[in-house]
C-alpha cells in the first residue's frame, strides 16, 4: 500500500529507528509498503522512516529489483569524496556532502539470515550512506555547516513547506495529560508503602489506606482513557505511525501494572483493618 510521505518539518526523522528483531509478515508489509511508495513516486532508495515505520529496514532499486538491507551497519570504509545529494524529506534541496566511495556492509535479509557485502559503486555507496544516517535521526543538513543549513531552512520557509495540521501527529498531546496524572498518583501511591516507618496515628493510616484504594481504580481509568484518546489521535493525525500506537500501549500496560503492584503493597503493608 502507497504510504505518505515524512516531509519537513515533520520531526520524526529526528527519530532512531528500531532494529528488526521479528523477521515475520509485518516486517514484510512493512516492506512491501517500502516498495509500493517508491513506485509510486519513481524513487530508487528509500528508508523505513521515510514513510513513518520506525524501523531500520533501508530499500535500494537495483535495475528492476529491490534490494532489501535490514539492520544494515557499515564495517569497513574508504575512498572518500563530495557526494551532490538530495533527500525526500526536504524537497528540492541539493547539498555537497563528504561520503565514502567504497564500503563494506553487513545486514539481514527479511528471512533473518546476515550477509555481508563490498560496495565500491560510489554511487550506491553514497545513497546506502545517506539512508543509514537516516535509521540513526540524522539526516543532510546534518553534514553541512551551520550557516548552510540554517539558509536552507529559511528558503524551505519561505517557499510555506508546512504540512496541515492534520497530517501530522503534534508535539504535545492532550493524552500526555493523562499520563502526567497519572504519574503523580503513581507516587504517592509509592510513598504511601512508607507508612510502616512511620508513627501515623490510625485515623492517618486510614486516610492513606484510603487513598490507595481510590488511587488505584483512577489510574486503571485514565489509563483506558488514555488509550481511547490515543486511538482517536491516531486517526485524527493520518501520519501517527503504528509504533507511537504501539508505543501508547506500552505507557498504559506500564503504568497499570505499577499501580496494581502498588496497590497489592498498599493492602500487606498499609491496610489497617
Amino acid at each position: 500500500m502507497v504510504q505518505k510521505l515524512v516531509i519537513y518539518p515533520d520531526d520524526r526523522m529526528n527519530c532512531t529507528s528500531t532494529d528488526v528483531r521479528s523477521f515475520n509478515q509485518t516486517l514484510w508489509d512493512v516492506i512491501e509498503d517500502m516498495r509500493d511508495t517508491m513506485q509510486a513516486h519513481d524513487f530508487n532508495a528509500m528508508a523505513a522512516m521515510q514513510i513513518a515505520y520506525p524501523y531500520n529496514i533501508i530499500l535500494i532499486k537495483e535495475g528492476e529489483n529491490y534490494h532489501e538491507y535490514i539492520n544494515p551497519r557499515i564495517i569497513k570504509n574508504e575512498d572518500l569524496f563530495d557526494s551532490e545529494e538530495s533527500s525526500i524529506h526536504y524537497p528540492d534541496v541539493t547539498v555537497s556532502i563528504p561520503r565514502y566511495g567504497k564500503i563494506k556492509l553487513v545486514y539481514e535479509d527479511r528471512n533473518g539470515q546476515v550477509h555481508y557485502e563490498d560496495i565500491d559503486d560510489r554511487e550506491l555507496a553514497a545513497t546506502l550512506q545517506r539512508k543509514i544516517d537516516i535509521t540513526f535521526g540524522g539526516n543532510i543538513l546534518d553534514k553541512v555547516n551551520k550557516n548552510t543549513r540554517e539558509k536552507i531552512l529559511s528558503a524551505l520557509a519561505g517557499k510555506g513547506l508546512m504540512p496541515q495540521t492534520d497530517d501530522v501527529c503534534p508535539t504535545f498531546s492532550k493524552k500526555d495529560y493523562f499520563v502526567s496524572f497519572t504519574d503523580k498518583l503513581l507516587i504517592l501511591m509509592g510513598l504511601s508503602l512508607f507508612t510502616p516507618l512511620f508513627k501515623f496515628s490510625k485515623e492517618t493510616v486510614e486516610n492513606i489506606y484510603t487513598f490507595d484504594k481510590i488511587a488505584f481504580p483512577l489510574i486503571i481509568a485514565l489509563m483506558i482513557s488514555f488509550f481511547f484518546y490515543a486511538q482517536y489521535e491516531a486517526k485524527k493525525y493520518k501520519q501517527c505511525s503504528s509504533c507511537q500506537i504501539g508505543n501508547n500501549i506500552g505507557v498504559m500496560v506500564k503504568r497499570s501494572v505499577a499501580a496494581l503492584a502498588f496497590a497489592i503493597g498498599a493492602y500487606f503493608l498499609v491496610n489497617p483493618y
